[in-house]
């Protein structure tokens, strides 16, 4: 178990420099597809594994009803989801959240680039937290 929040930690760590690289670079007052496309950039010069606009569908009581697409999802494990806007507020927490529970993903980060400091919360899936340590525990 060590090893996996190493993992998560480690990579988080590695997402949010290149995040603070981008916000350094760029101030805030950019549109959140410039950050976007300058973050993949940055993340392939930091040799991350990351697929973005990652897309998923999404299912309800086993129909599929729909697709969302993650910002980012680094090396298959890490949701990222990116804003640039004043103030974020509780509906792009739960846009985090939900991002979590429907690609059935542990660890998710949430990086705004429109405040003067870069904004960023990690979130976890308690749901996907329960069902590792009830496997490890079996």
């Amino acid at each position: 178990m060590i090893d996996e929040k190493y993992k998560y930690s480690e990579l988080t760590g590695r997402i949010i420099k290149c995040a603070m690289t981008v916000h350094s670079a760029l101030g805030n007052g950019f549109q959140e597809v410039i950050y976007q496309r300058a973050l993949e950039i940055e993340m392939g010069l930091a040799g991350l594994d990351f697929s973005r606009e990652f897309e998923m569908p999404i299912f309800y009581r086993d129909e599929q009803i729909g697709t969302r697409r993650v910002d980012f999802l680094v090396a298959g494990l890490i949701s990222v989801e990116l804003k640039a806007i004043t103030k974020v507020e509780d509906v792009h927490f739960a846009q985090a959240i939900n991002y979590l529970e429907a690609y059935n993903l542990e660890i998710g980060l949430l990086i705004n680039f429109g405040e003067r400091s870069l904004n960023f919360k990690r979130f976890s899936n308690k749901y996907k937290s329960q069902q590792s340590h009830q496997s490890n525990i079996s």
